[in-house]
């Protein structure tokens, strides 16, 4: 798996940008840990809570993310949980990049110390490029859902949304605010790589299809009949001028006088004068 970019005229590299994407890909999603703060003023200053900090991380099983506000009735906590559950997107997207990782690593020591076992029996480009076309695939599937996992998890986690649960902002005289959202320019970046890493993976497809023998043997399919065709032609046109030029000189000693007709002279006459 090569890039041009690298190696123009050696299509058995392994490009950096496989094994750099795939570790951002995965190092910004799974790495990841974010929260929120906010605040609740009640009526009764003592009842209120001005610092609500809600934390969540990977893998963003957000159903278990528990945390308790003052409901400004009393000395009574109302205990909450966050909506939704996008741990099954990011947990898959995570696990296509490290497998790709390794791959990636383990296709690099191949091509550069085990040349001759890969290109054994053609069997090593081959494997390389179905599981470049299985990659491929599954870093579109994994990008594409864990854009939808993490727009449910901005929904889940926006301030404005939590703030919905608590039975104590449904009161127009206890005042609820946000303190500040959480930052997720981590995870909008890991979704950039995923999409990344299948360009780059899908774009290599090609140059891994060069390497197998499906593709010589197709180039030998297509060779053979333009050989045949232009043998043929050849040969059709040989005996085209051959015919032609033994037919005008055929043609040419039927019709064309010899020299003797034109040089003989007629007996006729001289043989009656010698006769009187």
């Amino acid at each position: 798996m090569c890039m041009v970019i690298f190696a123009p005229h050696n299509e058995e590299c392994k490009s950096p940008f496989h094994l750099l994407f795939a570790i951002f890909a995965f190092a910004t999603c799974g790495g990841y840990s974010g929260g929120l703060r906010l605040s609740v003023d009640c009526v009764n200053k003592t009842e209120s809570n001005l610092s609500i900090d809600i934390a969540f991380a990977y893998p963003f099983r957000l159903h278990q993310v528990t945390f308790e506000v003052p409901t400004c009735e009393g000395k009574e906590r109302q205990k909450l949980a966050l909506i939704g559950d996008s741990s099954s997107s990011a947990e898959f997207f995570v696990t296509v990049a490290v497998f790709a990782f390794l791959y990636s690593l383990a296709a690099t020591v191949v091509y550069i110390f085990f040349q001759n076992k890969y290109r054994e029996n053609n069997r090593g480009p081959l494997i390389d490029f179905i599981v470049t076309v299985v990659f491929s695939f599954l870093w579109l599937v994994g990008s594409s859902a864990w854009a939808k996992g993490l727009s449910d998890v901005k929904v889940a986690t926006d301030p404005k949304e939590v703030l919905l649960l608590m039975s104590a902002c449904k009161q127009p005289s206890n005042k609820c605010m946000a303190v500040h959202s959480p930052v997720m320019s981590s995870l909008n970046t890991s979704v950039v790589f995923g999409f990344l890493n299948f360009i780059l993976w899908a774009g290599n497809i090609w140059f891994v299809f060069k390497e197998t023998g499906w593709h010589s043997s197709g180039q030998r399919y297509l060779s053979d009949p333009m050989e045949k065709h232009s043998s043929s032609y050849n040969q059709g046109g040989y005996n085209q001028d051959s015919y032609g030029s033994s037919s005008g000189y055929s043609q040419q000693a039927s019709l064309g006088p010899s020299s003797d007709e034109f040089g003989q002279q007629p007996t006729g006459p001289t043989s009656f004068t010698n006769q009187i």
